[in-house]
């Protein structure tokens, strides 16, 4: 049956005349993404590296820390590992040119970052790159799935910018290096806020104070990234700080910031459990307001052990665990589950070793091998000839 009205010529289109489409299909122009920022394998959301690649492997599946978080590391014991850790994210988000926010430490603390590593020779494959068309393509989500052991072929986008970049302990981040700014916040809030303020403000809402006052300041664009160290710590904040009245708000107060600035700003505390202990409750409500909550657990020293190795003697003496690694929380964006569920390894013991070459490396915690008994001890009865009765 035919549609076609009766008595009606169908008349053939004019030449040069061309059919209008509904909707004409133009390329679609991708937005550049800053500095630093990948999106997430897990939803698409932007992340960013905390300097450490094997930390970025565990943050809930994202291949990062999303904008928008912040991440509790707490640590016993007198070891200063966290402020590694801290020093490693100051220093990738100086690299990429982000505003690096700085509690408590002076303009002078950039002369104590890390610099970047030189470049191993020996890493780099002697086999040529396939070509673009024989290259399978492969959805990000899949190609990280069990990817663990080559984790820094991962930290480099295909515009060949480096994800996560490689620090050497051993060298000082130079000026040429660092693109982006370090803007010290002080406790007392002297530099910004004058001193008939001083005496009546807290220094922790100071410190939101001078924070807010930064991200106004600055464009859209711009990513930001707050340092923390040792929260509540005596020697760098007051005692009044430690009233769950004063921490409780600016916890409040810094969450309200990352989800205000949710594609902008992200955030990394240390905070010392050898003082406030994991089993008071002011820790479990400052453990409730971070997106992520992380442990370090240094071993301990034994009595007269050698002096660990040089960097470049054995990088299997670098392998040794220096401490345990414990996954409290991490965040879940989805309704599949998320959190690593999926792979689930940081369910394992999870152990870390610091070098000055690799830094800090988590990996899953295994004993070593039992080696056999060379040769079997003899026995201290003599043995007799014949039968005993």
């Amino acid at each position: 049956m035919s549609f076609v009205k009766r008595n009606t010529v169908l008349s053939s289109p004019r030449a040069g005349f061309t059919p209008s489409t509904p909707q004409q299909q133009q390329p679609k122009q991708e937005k550049q993404l800053a500095p630093g920022l990948r999106p997430s394998p897990t939803d698409g959301r932007l992340t960013t590296s905390t300097g450490t690649a094997s930390l970025d492997q565990l943050l809930a599946g994202h291949g990062g820390l999303p904008l928008g978080t912040c991440l509790l590391v707490e640590e016993q014991g007198t070891t200063d590992f966290s402020g590694i850790l801290l020093r490693y994210y100051a220093a990738e988000g100086l690299v990429q040119g982000h505003q690096v926010h700085a509690v408590a430490f002076p303009p002078e603390w950039r002369h104590q970052l890390p610099g970047l590593a030189s470049p191993d020779k020996k890493s780099k494959s002697v086999s040529p790159a396939p070509a673009p068309e024989e290259k399978m393509k492969i959805a990000w989500r899949y190609e990280s799935l069990g990817n663990n052991a080559n984790a820094g072929a991962s930290t480099r986008e295909d515009s060949g910018a480096p994800f996560c970049h490689s620090f050497d302990l051993s060298k000082r981040l130079g000026s040429s290096e660092s693109k982006g700014t370090l803007n010290p916040i002080s406790v007392g809030g002297t530099s910004s806020l004058d001193r008939k303020s001083v005496g009546t403000a807290s220094p922790l809402k100071m410190i939101l104070q001078q924070l807010r006052a930064k991200l106004e300041g600055s464009g859209s664009n711009a990513i930001h990234r707050l340092v923390v160290p040792s929260l509540l710590s005596p020697t760098i904040y007051p005692p009044g700080c430690a009233q769950p009245s004063e921490v409780l708000q600016f916890l409040h107060g810094l969450r309200a910031l990352l989800r205000l600035y949710s594609t902008q700003l992200t955030a990394v505390i240390t905070f010392p459990t050898s003082l406030f202990p994991r089993s008071s409750g002011l820790v479990r409500w400052i453990e409730t307001l971070c997106d992520g909550v992380v442990e370090l657990i240094p071993l301990p020293a034994r009595l007269g052990a050698a002096p660990p190795p040089p960097s470049g003697s054995d990088p299997k003496a670098n392998e040794q665990p220096q401490g345990m690694f414990k996954v409290y929380t991490l965040p879940v964006y989805h309704e599949r589950g998320g959190g690593g569920a999926e792979s689930g390894h940081f369910r394992e013991n999870l152990s870390f070793s610091l070098s000055a070459s690799r830094g800090l490396v988590i990996k899953p915690y295994s004993l070593p091998p039992m080696l056999e008994d060379e040769q079997e001890k003899p026995s201290a009865t003599p043995k007799k000839d014949g039968l005993d009765f």
